[in-house]
């Protein structure tokens, strides 16, 4: 574990903590079929995951909570986070997520998706350890149905989607994928996630990266799509060369972080740096060049992470993470 997770730890846990209680301000998507179809309030629909302003940032903190207790239990208030993964993830309210997406099948998708994977799959890696206790063993059994239903409803979706979604919202593809893939490799289905990353990227070249950013990003298509490929070709570098010809970056610049829509920006900066790290990995060549743009990108966001706006405060912590956790 790196100096700089282990002093970042306390604030992203003490954010992630406060925002997954936190029900209210709730982005609730509602689909109407009928009078009466909304929920009186967030926590009916969403028992294990209301707060954080939606169901996807709720997802994504619960996962800063799991990680920071695995890896720097002594730097966060270990406690607490158990109570608050006791109260969230029991049977009852996991099947009442279950349901909700089976009755909603297109709901969150891919990243939402994507991110139960992610979360899953660290309480079943952990479960699986030596180190784990009856506790870990317990969330990962809870968590199961969250990962059974969505790989499932990858391998319905996949083969039909003809296209990738090369925005740097929700929607992207690619991320959707990466964030998938260690969930898939586990339950020996990451042939078609693999095999659909190929279909639908290995042709690409010259990416756009003087068209980025859009004003709403959190992703950057090119990089995330880049990062991806990394995950899914055995040698990389050729294609890496074709589509990734220059790596010339600046840090976005937030104007107003109260904007949800703007405020995206800080997490492009910090997904940004996060691949860049990444792909610092398998370009030794390039390798100092991106790690310190990483350095430049992380460094705009992360005094952001927490006191500033809540439209920033509430997931912003998930993308510091995976910057600072060199396992990611």
């Amino acid at each position: 574990m790196s100096a700089a997770l282990l002093a970042a730890a306390p604030e992203l846990a003490a954010t992630a903590l406060r925002t997954v209680r936190e029900e209210f301000p709730n982005g609730l998507y509602v689909h109407y079929r009928s009078p009466g179809d909304a929920p009186a309030r967030p926590r009916d629909r969403h028992p294990a995951f209301y707060g954080s302003y939606d169901w996807h940032s709720s997802v994504e903190m619960h996962w800063v909570l799991l990680r920071l207790l695995r890896l720097a239990p002594d730097a966060v208030p270990a406690a607490e986070i158990r109570a608050v993964f006791d109260e969230h993830w029991t049977a009852e309210a996991i099947a009442a997520e279950v349901a909700y997406f089976a009755g909603s099948p297109g709901a969150e998708r891919p990243y939402g998706w994507a991110w139960a994977l992610t979360l899953v799959e660290e309480a079943v890696s952990w479960a699986s350890s030596p180190d784990a206790t009856d506790d870990v063993r317990r969330w990962a059994a809870v968590l199961q149905p969250l990962a059974d239903h969505f790989l499932g409803a990858l391998q319905r979706w996949l083969p039909a989607a003809t296209y990738p979604v090369r925005s740097g919202l929700h929607p992207n593809s690619a991320f959707g994928l990466l964030m998938s893939l260690p969930a898939a490799r586990r339950a020996g289905v990451d042939a078609l996630l693999t095999g659909t990353a190929l279909r639908w990227f290995a042709a690409d070249a010259d990416a756009p990266l003087r068209w980025e950013p859009s004003g709403s990003d959190f992703l950057s298509p090119s990089l995330v799509e880049a990062v991806l490929m990394t995950a899914v070709l055995p040698d990389p570098s050729d294609w890496l060369a074709r589509f990734l010809p220059s790596l010339q970056l600046t840090p976005a610049v937030v104007s107003d972080a109260a904007d949800g829509q703007t405020a995206h920006l800080h997490g492009l900066n910090l997904s940004r740096a996060w691949c860049l790290r990444r792909l610092a990995d398998v370009l030794p060549a390039a390798r100092e060049t991106l790690l310190a743009s990483a350095a430049e990108h992380a460094a705009a966001a992360m005094p952001h992470v927490s006191g500033s706006d809540y439209m920033v405060e509430h997931w912003l912590a998930a993308y510091a993470l995976l910057y600072l956790d060199p396992a990611y």
